[in-house]
């Protein structure tokens, strides 16, 4: 009888060694250094032409930092917002600027309208500048840039940024 149970448990143990072999494995776009360089490179040559020096930030699908460039004159508080408006454009798969807007407080209050407490999240910053790099509809990373006058101008910056590399819809 003990004979007949360890046949069991052993049969059981090699179904189970099948069944993880036969997983599969998946396959992840992420982003390169060489692409947040040219994505950076190309937005701070946008930025400069405009007269602005930036910070720019480029986060993986992680979420993870992978690249920050900060100009020789950005104020210390850039690095964190470049940072935090990429990791939120990747993490809602929108730009910055659209997750700022989505999150206001309605004007109408209810469960079903109310998105503002994503704004509570850690790391998460409802100010524009931030965009998601796609490969096609698949999230690969985000980039943001800080410290040009205004937001609208942080996001022109980074849309060229973008374009540049033919990552942006």
């Amino acid at each position: 009888m003990m004979r007949f149970k360890s046949f069991i448990v052993a049969l059981t143990l090699v179904g189970g060694a099948t069944a993880s072999a036969e997983a599969q494995v998946l396959t992840e776009h992420n982003v390169s250094l060489e692409l947040a360089i040219a994505i950076a490179e190309a937005s701070i040559a946008d930025c400069a032409a405009d007269g602005f020096d930036v910070t720019v930030a480029v986060v993986d699908r992680s979420g993870d930092l992978k690249l920050l460039m900060r100009a020789d004159s950005s104020n210390p508080h850039n690095a964190d917002l470049a940072r935090r408006k990429a990791y939120t454009a990747r993490t809602s798969g929108v730009s910055s600027m659209d997750f700022a807007k989505r999150t206001l407080i309605p004007a109408t209050p209810g469960p079903a309208s109310d998105l503002s407490g994503q704004r509570q999240m850690v790391d998460v910053v409802a100010l524009g500048g931030g965009l998601p790099i796609m490969m096609g509809d698949e999230k690969i990373g985000g980039f943001a840039l800080s410290g040009a006058t205004t937001q609208e101008d942080d996001e022109k910056c980074a849309r060229v940024g973008l374009a540049a590399m033919g990552t942006i819809e």
